[in-house]
């Protein structure tokens, strides 16, 4: 398969297995996510006053409240949970593709990319994704990156994944387990009679990144990691440009 097969293979495969789901889910997938993550909430409260950034796949806009100090400019691939977004003012939301986005370059003092790259069902895909999003931030001075510090002149963004390593959970997966997934969200919805209920299962792909592999990515996109760690079954990654 050529790169342009893979690409458009991939495009299809993620508008199939993706897109297209959450699209149908927006209402209640949004009803089920309302609690900020620790970690990213502590990033976004870290922010100086007046800071300007992104939220990349932003959901239902969860994050947009959480320090009234910043403005977001927040996008999502589906317009339906764009539509639930728009509550959360006076930040800006937009529809938006990862791979696509329409803002420019080296711009913005932080972004976030919580739960999405995943999604991506290549590591091509993957890699490109993670250098959209670096690619929207101011780059840092030689002295920092050289340093791998954690300067005020760079731009920075917060990267969630999940991990294949969590054999703790509900889903059992683990370092051996397949990395490319099927995961069921199941919906109820109300049956032609308009009486009894009946369940819906939509199957979206996710890539369960290994330990290692995010930052991987990161590096292989431009970037270099300030930060990184393992919470809640997610593998997390605070990382920077790379000065030209």
């Amino acid at each position: 398969m050529s790169v342009l097969d893979a690409e458009e293979y991939g495009t299809e495969y993620e508008e199939t297995h993706v897109h297209s789901i959450y699209e149908q889910i927006a209402p209640h997938f949004s009803s089920t996510r309302y609690k900020p993550w620790p970690i990213v909430e502590n990033f976004l409260k870290s922010l100086p006053n007046g800071s300007v950034g992104l939220d990349i796949g932003c959901g239902n806009g969860k994050y947009l409240p959480v320090n009234p100090r910043i403005f977001i400019i927040a996008s999502d691939r589906s317009a339906n949970l764009v539509d639930i977004a728009q509550q959360h003012q006076p930040h800006t939301l937009i529809v938006a593709d990862n791979l696509n986005l329409p803002h420019p370059d080296g711009s913005f003092d932080f972004a976030i990319s919580i739960a999405v790259i995943h999604h991506l069902s290549t590591s091509a895909r993957r890699i490109q994704a993670v250098a959209a999003v670096l690619n929207t931030l101011r780059r840092p001075s030689v002295a920092i990156a050289e340093s791998q510090g954690n300067g005020r002149d760079e731009g920075k963004a917060l990267i969630y994944v999940w991990a294949l390593e969590q054999k703790h959970s509900r889903r059992g997966w683990d370092k051996d387990s397949e990395q490319d997934v099927m995961v069921p969200w199941i919906m109820k919805q109300k049956s032609t009679s308009d009486i009894a209920t009946e369940e819906k299962t939509f199957n979206r792909y996710y890539h369960l990144y290994r330990e290692g592999e995010l930052e991987h990515d990161i590096t292989q996109a431009g970037g270099f990691v300030l930060e990184s760690g393992y919470e809640k079954d997610n593998w997390w990654a605070i990382a920077a440009r790379r000065p030209d």
